[in-house]
């Protein structure tokens, strides 16, 4: 009797990136499940998540599944996921905890301004007021009572070593600016929902999550994404997905008309502070994931690490507002279609990849340019026939390219 076939080992490393991120993801995962033939989102070894990232690895991680998870978004269920509103609930307990250390260190203050006022400037001495400031603006205390109940439904759990799958969700130590998985050895005793919400918690929008005597903020300090972790425990492939690109206007600029946002700016300083700061936060964590991606193929160099991310060009991940239902509908639809679009154009390179690890790219499924999330969604026939078209010439070129070797 010949011996049963070893099933390789898969991870799937989910990157950070606010609500953008996570209605990305869904979408994006939406569109390989569709495509990759023998890639069950819900039954892969591996699970590593950060920020938003750890909020669908854990949701995947519990069985629900990348269609169910953009049915949610889509369809605007009362019981969606993903509800980026919850996140902008003030944090009155925060406020109200510094509000009430203002008179002891305003005394304490002007005692030591008096103890020495020749010697002592003003600023120099009040400058300890700094400490009633708020740690964070919202309160994301939602997140764990959101995904408690969430993960209390028949054949779901709430905890790390309950799972049927591993899970890790990546927060970073505050105290020593450490990434620590939770759901690794010694990490795995918190509560998932309380994991992901330390993971998710991005300094100055929200106050560090203390567990135990420790405080944790969002992961995604230290790197986006900790395909790593997957790779470490063994996984033979990692399929990752990466919401958060820095824009390219340059690029953008050169797309069709019909293409472009019409709020785009020429200029991305005409878009005020938020927009600045949104390019120079992409930019950083890109650069530090693709310095991680060249050590994946040194440091695990029998593995397979898939990158799935957005186009640099891509005005609508960068300037959607994800508080408004219709935003993330259509945000969603997407990176659905776009992921769609990056398989196919990748076909030649992916299919051998993932053939190893017994999973097939249906590129037939690809080339239906009638599918579509949106429910009730109808593509016209001029728009299938010119996607159809666009596959055909895609298909010529690389058979050119092929018979010019």
């Amino acid at each position: 009797m010949a011996a049963a076939t070893r099933r390789p080992k898969i991870g799937l490393a989910l990157a950070g990136g606010g609500p953008v991120g996570g209605i990305y993801e869904v979408g994006a995962m939406a569109a390989l499940a569709e495509a990759l033939e023998g890639a069950d989102f819900n039954g892969f070894d591996i699970y590593v998540g950060v920020s938003s990232g750890g909020f669908i690895a854990a949701a995947l991680a519990n069985g629900l599944g990348p269609a169910t998870l953009a049915r949610m978004l889509v369809e605007n269920q009362t019981d969606e996921v993903f509800d980026p509103e919850m996140l902008l609930r003030p944090a009155f307990a925060e406020y109200l905890k510094r509000a009430l250390s203002v008179p002891p260190l305003l005394w304490s203050s002007f005692r030591h301004y008096l103890s020495d006022p020749w010697h002592l400037g003003l600023f120099e001495v009040f400058q300890r007021l700094s400490h009633a400031i708020p740690a964070g603006v919202f309160d994301n205390a939602g997140i764990d009572e959101l995904l408690s109940k969430l993960f209390s439904a028949p054949g779901r759990s709430n905890d790390f070593r309950k799972l049927k799958h591993k899970l890790f969700l990546v927060a970073t130590d505050l105290d020593s600016g450490e990434s620590v998985a939770f759901g690794g050895a010694g990490y795995d005793e918190v509560p998932v929902s309380v994991a992901v919400q330390a993971s998710a918690a991005l300094p100055g929008l929200f106050p560090p999550v203390k567990i135990g005597e420790r405080y944790f903020v969002d992961g995604a300090l230290i790197k986006t994404l900790h395909a790593s972790v997957a790779l470490r425990e063994g996984a033979e492939l990692v399929i990752c997905i990466n919401p958060l690109v820095p824009f390219d206007s340059a690029l953008a600029a050169k797309r069709p008309h019909r293409e472009r946002l019409a709020h785009t700016p020429e200029h991305l300083v005409d878009g005020g502070l938020p927009v600045v700061l949104s390019q120079t936060f992409r930019a950083i964590i890109h650069s530090r994931m693709r310095a991680g991606m060249d050590r994946y193929k040194i440091e695990f160099e029998g593995a397979d690490v898939v990158l799935f991310e957005p186009t640099r060009d891509d005005a609508d991940m960068f300037f959607t507002n994800v508080f408004s239902y219709r935003s993330r509908s259509r945000l969603c639809e997407h990176a659905y279609q776009r992921t769609r679009t990056d398989l196919y154009r990748r076909r030649h390179e992916l299919g051998p990849i993932f053939e190893r690890h017994g999973i097939h790219l249906n590129v037939s499924v690809l080339k239906d340019h009638r599918r579509s999330l949106l429910p009730h969604k109808r593509h016209s026939d001029l728009a299938a026939t010119v996607g159809a078209l666009d596959a055909s010439l895609q298909d010529l070129e690389h058979w050119l390219q092929q018979r010019a070797l």
